[in-house]
């Protein structure tokens, strides 16, 4: 798959083609803001959601920014209200890092001895 379905599903973003830059690069920024937030495993569907859209957004911006560098003429109105957009939904979810639980040292040993 190498753009984003008509109809929905949850997992669309692991099904694109990894082989293109945009996907490698959205998925690995969501693995970085789910790492962020405390791992994906302690997020909401609502929280993963947004960090979803957040990925995407900046992609988006991105584009409008080379676009901009490249000198060619970008619509300043919608990168603005991309960037705000941006801002409310990273405020949303969070700006801070948020620590992970920690396993014990014996229950780290024990799974490490599993594998």
């Amino acid at each position: 798959m190498s753009e984003i379905p008509a109809q929905f599903s949850e997992d669309w973003l692991s099904k694109l083609d990894g082989r293109t830059r945009i996907a490698r690069a959205v998925r690995d920024r969501l693995g970085e803001l789910y790492a962020d937030l405390g791992g994906e495993d302690s997020l909401s569907y609502q929280e993963r959601s947004l960090c979803k859209r957040i990925v995407w957004l900046e992609a988006l911006i991105e584009t409008q920014e080379l676009a901009l560098a490249r000198g060619e003429d970008v619509e300043q109105g919608r990168l603005t209200q991309s960037i705000n957009a941006l801002v409310g939904l990273l405020k949303t979810v969070g700006l801070d890092r948020r620590s992970r639980d920690a396993l014990d040292l014996q229950t780290y040993l024990r799974q490490r001895g599993a594998s």
